[in-house]
């Protein structure tokens, strides 16, 4: 046993990547043990819950982290600096697939076939509708609901990940709110209200 290998486990996120640009692999694998499952999932997310493509892109990604480790600026923060690595190859993808549209698992009809008890709403029909919801939103609104309320990202973290100005994010999301509250309105019928304003 070396007892003098570093414990890269205590490192900061920023500390690691500045070794790694150094060559320093071992602390890509710990970048990799931190955040391969939450990219994994932002992508399963992003790319219409496809499993294959998920973790295709997570690995591009990861590529992409080893091989410009040296680009990264220290007065950035870390996973803002990933997730725009990994905002960048969806939209990539987007541009490619702009002809075919996403695919969306649970259809309308589907929708309107599955029975809800009065007064209940069952939370995993409910989260298939609100996925199939979201799977609905242009590219933009899409990945700014998930970075928001899926991956707990800040209003000022996501303007930095994509690159545009506070305000611009406050009204996709803003905008992508009424769209899923009006299309949603089957769960609450106090959201009915929101069509008529």
């Amino acid at each position: 046993m070396n007892l003098f290998k570093k414990k890269y486990h205590q490192y900061s996120d920023e500390a690691l990547v500045a070794l790694l640009a150094r060559g320093k692999e071992a602390a890509f694998d710990e970048l990799y043990q931190r955040y391969a499952e939450q990219m994994f999932h932002f992508f399963y997310k992003m790319l219409y819950q496809d499993q294959d493509l998920a973790a295709d892109f997570c690995q591009t990604l990861f590529m992409k982290l080893f091989e410009n480790a040296e680009t990264f600026s220290s007065t950035h923060k870390f996973s803002t600096w990933l997730y725009a690595i990994a905002s960048n190859l969806c939209k990539n993808e987007y541009r490619r697939n702009s002809k075919s549209k996403p695919t969306i698992y649970l259809g309308e009809s589907h929708m309107k076939q599955e029975a809800l008890a009065p007064g209940i709403i069952d939370k995993e029909i409910f989260n298939r509708h609100l996925q199939a919801a979201v799977n609905k939103l242009d590219d933009k609104h899409r990945l700014c609901f998930i970075l928001r309320y899926q991956e707990d990202k800040t209003v000022q973290e996501i303007s930095e990940v994509l690159g545009c100005p506070l305000g611009t994010v406050k009204s996709r999301l803003h905008h992508t709110m009424k769209k899923l509250a009006l299309q949603l309105n089957q769960f609450d019928p106090k959201q009915k209200k929101l069509g008529n304003e």
